[in-house]
């Protein structure tokens, strides 16, 4: 299973993906993160970190520098990224468990596939008072929605599948729990919340649903046969909202996994005893 990566290099307008490598092993997709619609196929971010300014000799000797990259003035200070190769909006997104919605606004970002390496994008919430980013000379993305707010103490977690247990969490083998079932078993949501991701853009992750709880979980579905439900919509716990497949793996399975702050953490630790 190929690392959330909760994005492989999927780019997404609402949550957890970039055509991401979850690792089979919700990091939006948010995690699983989190997300109008950009493109979730890959898009290569454009290097310019190694460009160095040009310089003519004239009689008046001028040198011409390169164009800042956006927001390097806060590299290093705390909420705030340095884009490296292979990052995606939607990648960034779910690594800092934030909506791509929320990424792209703070950063009046207008088009999610035109980032670049060594540009630094604010990954937490404004302060009070601060102003909003301005959008540099791009059209203005619709957000999708605002995400539901609640504590962590607030999420009453559920089995997603009734199936049994055959691979359990590993930090560095499997990032969540497979349940056994046969294809077309119910797959239901874990607890209430909304849809960031609902396709099949993340590598090693098939047919994906990605459902963000609030500012600090996300759960991830793979596998599935079919999905039920929409990006934006709203679901509730025990919901049905996909059904057990096999897609992208060898055998019939849902891959579940918990998300804290986009960390993986394993399921165990918060669903009830069975």
């Amino acid at each position: 299973m190929v690392p959330f990566v909760l994005a492989t290099g999927v780019q997404r307008r609402a949550g957890w993906v970039s055509r991401l490598t979850l690792p089979c092993a919700l990091t939006a997709v948010v995690l699983l993160a989190g997300c109008a619609h950009s493109s979730l196929t890959d898009v290569a971010v454009e290097d310019r970190s190694s460009q160095t300014s040009r310089s003519s000799q004239t009689s008046s000797s001028t040198t011409e520098g390169a164009r800042p990259l956006p927001g390097i003035e806060n590299a290093g200070k705390p909420g705030y990224y340095t884009i490296k190769p292979g990052d995606t909006v939607f990648r960034i997104a779910r690594e800092h468990g934030q909506n791509v919605a929320d990424i792209v606004r703070w950063n009046g970002i207008g088009n999610s596939n035109l980032i670049e390496v060594g540009q630094v994008v604010r990954v937490a919430p404004p302060g009070p008072g601060a102003s909003p980013a301005v959008p540099i000379a791009r059209p203005a993305v619709p957000l999708p929605f605002e995400p539901p707010v609640a504590s962590d103490e607030s999420v009453n977690w559920s089995w997603p599948a009734q199936g049994a247990l055959i691979a359990g969490f590993s930090e560095v083998k499997n990032k969540g729990l497979d349940i056994a079932g046969n294809a077309g078993d119910t797959v239901t949501a874990s607890a209430d919340g909304k849809v960031v991701y609902a396709g099949a853009g993340l590598r090693g992750y098939g047919n994906l649903i990605i459902l963000k709880h609030n500012d600090t979980f996300l759960t991830a579905y793979a596998h599935n046969r079919a999905l039920m439900v929409k990006e934006d919509q709203a679901v509730k716990k025990g919901q049905k909202i996909a059904e057990m497949g096999s897609s992208d793996t060898d055998r019939v399975k849902l891959h579940f996994e918990i998300r804290r702050q986009g960390k993986p953490v394993d399921p165990a630790r918060y669903l009830p005893a069975r």
